[in-house]
């Protein structure tokens, strides 16, 4: 029967001490003050991209570290002497086997805050997550051994499996179906099928391999690697077959061992010689040694490749393994006595913003990519073609210049760390059209002049004007010659012509300017024939004059004509539609014998010149 589930009130532990001698307690005694020296993430900085989880058995606490700046988020109070963390599929959860207390402490890593604790049996230390995150396997090292297996959904213990003596590490296989447990006591390797929760194998170790304390399967599951913790060796068991493939020497006392993600190496520590063997898997040989902190305990491989974290016991440190050089690149403290550890994904680059979203087709136009995870950026390409001069300003800005591309809309991205993520859109514009010159530049209010324009990127223009009046017709000759018709102006005057192609309109300025002038007209007056008798005084005159506009030869309607003898006003009208002016007005005799004409006038208006016209008036009788 699987023991009762407790959830408890999460509470900080006394500080506990591992068994070990007074050198050991001392080292940690003066060594543990160093966790007050890591610098601390400041409240206002982005989340960062990734995180360590140290387990620290001594302080009763989990130190979360960003590994990118070596700067502390917090330390999480948890149960009494935590060994193992383990990290959820999905990143949104930590278990941390809380050995003293027989329970699991979970971690929200949203907030990396402990938010649950639940009972699962004696002594518990190795804890591992299946890959669909719906279970989790604690090896339960009190006596009996047993393996608790965890339903994620509910955090109850589901079921037990006895494996005899000290199971001191597990893994599962990726595809989940078995979980391999280090033995330590009875010195094998037993292996779980985790469809029954049953032995589906036991794997005794070979002559000369003794107290099995760590254990790593590969990425392809293919390979199980088995430190031995008396006997300064690793054991390689094909997954398949569970026969033992080699048997690889390494330092004294071996304890914690990970697989690169790519499966090309294995590092173990090396508790006894404070450091680090590096196993190339293709050979199952030692290819390099890396010395790291005081009695190292837990290693883990970044998930993304790059590095490798180990937690060095006695030191209260983590030392940061480059996988490309092997060496030592940073060391960050921990709590007392750092026993296991866990490495989050990276989390992804994200792009929020793109400014500006166009410009010109040359390209070379500096962009400004915002968004969040964005340290690590080595690429930002417009439709697969590769920018320059690509800039990680800080850790949520990216800057990049464009390279060429034809006109029209792409899709842009952006890589950093391995992943390549959309970063928005981008248009191309041909560039503006430029109007450089005007012939003729002057033409009638009539319109109908034909101006040639001269400039640049014409083509596909799409529109000619002449102030705010579209030109009669235009013509693109070539992209940098235009013929357009004047159209009429309702005034004398300059307007500036522009050119608009779908990339813009033309700027306006000097060399653009065209002068409407005055049209001409001319007025013709008819003479009157008018009888006068004897003694009257006055008469009525039937006066009328044509207005012709002499540029168009078309008449101008709606003008004002005034008709005069001599200083005389008759009468005023305006002009029809055939440009014919007529009135009927008095004069009086003495104006008429004394003038024998009159005057008609036309003062002009702000598209044509004045005009003026005489007639004759023959007196008859």
């Amino acid at each position: 029967m699987a023991p009762t589930t407790v959830h408890t009130a999460i509470r900080p532990g006394r500080l506990r001490r591992l068994r070990r001698g007074a050198a050991g307690a001392l080292a940690t005694a003066l060594l543990g003050t160093a966790a007050a020296l890591l610098p601390a993430v400041p409240a206002h900085a982005a989340a960062p991209a990734q995180l360590v989880y140290v387990a620290n058995s001594d302080s009763d606490s989990v130190t979360v570290y960003d590994p990118a700046t070596g700067a502390k988020v917090t330390d999480v109070m948890v149960g009494s002497q935590p060994r193992s963390v383990a990290l959820s599929p999905d990143g949104t959860q930590a278990y941390v086997t809380d050995y003293a207390g027989g329970a699991i402490t979970v971690i929200d890593t949203a907030t990396n805050t402990a938010v649950d604790a639940f009972a699962v049996g004696a002594a518990p230390t190795p804890v591992a997550f299946s890959p669909d995150g719906a279970h989790a396997y604690v090896g339960l090292t009190g006596s009996p051994g047993q393996v608790a297996v965890i339903d994620t959904a509910t955090r109850t213990v589901t079921a037990t499996v006895p494996v005899g003596g000290q199971p001191f590490a597990l893994q599962v296989r990726p595809d989940g179906g078995r979980v391999y447990v280090a033995d330590f006591v009875k010195n094998v390797v037993e292996v779980i099928d985790t469809a029954t929760n049953t032995l589906a194998a036991t794997i005794a170790e070979p002559a000369g391999a003794r107290s099995p304390t760590g254990l790593a399967v590969s990425p392809d599951g293919a390979s199980v690697y088995v430190t031995n913790y008396n006997s300064r060796n690793v054991t390689v068991i094909d997954a398949g077959s569970y026969l033992v493939t080699a048997l690889v020497p390494v330092g004294a006392q071996p304890f914690g061992v990970a697989v690169t993600p790519d499966g090309g190496s294995v590092y173990v520590a090396n508790m006894s010689s404070g450091s680090v063997s590096v196993l190339d898997a293709a050979t199952n040989t030692v290819t390099a040694t890396v010395p790291v902190g005081v009695r190292p305990f837990g290693v883990t491989a970044d998930p993304e490749g790059g590095a490798v974290y180990v937690a060095n016991n006695t030191s209260n440190t983590v030392s940061t393994i480059s996988t490309a050089t092997n060496t030592v690149t940073a060391t960050v403290s921990a709590g007392l006595a750092p026993f296991g550890l866990a490495v989050s994904k990276p989390a992804p680059p994200k792009v929020t913003g793109l400014a500006p979203g166009h410009g010109p087709v040359a390209g070379s136009t500096t962009i400004t990519l915002t968004g969040s995870h964005l340290s690590g950026t080595t690429a930002v390409s417009f439709d697969d073609t590769p920018a320059a001069n690509v800039t990680v300003v800080d850790d949520s800005t990216v800057t990049a210049a464009a390279p060429a591309h034809a006109a029209g809309t792409v899709d842009v991205t952006l890589s950093a760390r391995g992943r390549t993520v959309p970063a928005g859109q981008y248009t191309y514009e041909d560039p503006a059209p430029v109007l450089s010159g005007l012939a003729p530049a002057t033409g009638p209010a009539a319109g109908g002049t034909v101006v040639t324009l001269t400039g640049s990127h014409f083509t596909g223009a799409t529109a000619v004007n002449f102030g705010t009046v579209p030109a009669t017709s235009f013509t693109v000759v070539d992209d940098s010659t235009i013929t357009a018709t004047a159209p009429a102006a309702a005034a004398a005057g300059p307007v500036d012509v522009s050119v608009t192609t779908p990339a813009g309109t033309s700027a306006t300025g000097a060399t653009d300017r065209y002068t409407y002038t005055k049209d001409t007209a001319k007025l013709t007056a008819n003479p009157l024939l008018l009888s006068i008798g004897p003694g009257q005084l006055s008469v009525n005159l039937n006066l009328s004059a044509a207005l012709t506009d002499t540029t168009t030869g078309k008449a101008v309607p709606g003008a004002t004509v005034t008709f005069k003898v001599g200083a005389t006003t008759v009468c005023t009208a305006i002009t029809n539609a055939a440009g014919t002016a007529s009135c009927t007005g008095p004069c009086p005799v003495a104006a008429v014998l004394l003038n024998l004409g009159y005057t008609a006038t036309y003062a002009g208006d702000p598209a044509h010149e004045a005009a003026t016209a005489t007639a004759g008036l023959i007196r008859i009788g």
